[in-house]
């Protein structure tokens, strides 16, 4: 009985591994490759200087602006974050893509 067990567990065992490496464990939107469309908005008209950079892999919107003081942030990570959502509406810092050019609040004044 006991060996009887550990043959099913065992191609139990191989069958997950086989739908696993087959069909993948993930829902399609995930697995699929589907073009990433972003969204264009209308820059607005703000009294806050800015400038606009596009994003190599590996930055953020932190490294991208301490880059550009080369010094750390003179104001905290809120106020920065209220900043870029100002001067990108729609977008979240937290969720920007590399390729793409965003407007970033200049604090080296």
């Amino acid at each position: 009985m006991k060996r009887f067990l550990m043959v099913l567990l065992g191609l139990l065992t191989i069958y997950v591994i086989y739908i696993d490496l087959t069909n993948g464990t993930l829902p399609n939107s995930y697995t699929q490759k589907s073009e990433i469309v972003v969204a264009t908005t209308a820059s607005t008209k703000t009294s806050l200087p800015a400038f606009e950079k596009e994003v190599q892999p590996g930055e953020t919107v932190i490294s991208i602006i301490e880059h550009q003081l080369d010094k750390p942030l003179p104001i905290s990570i809120d106020e920065l974050i209220q900043d870029f959502r100002k001067l990108n509406p729609g977008q979240a810092p937290e969720k920007i893509q590399i390729g793409s050019t965003y407007q970033f609040p200049d604090y080296s004044k």
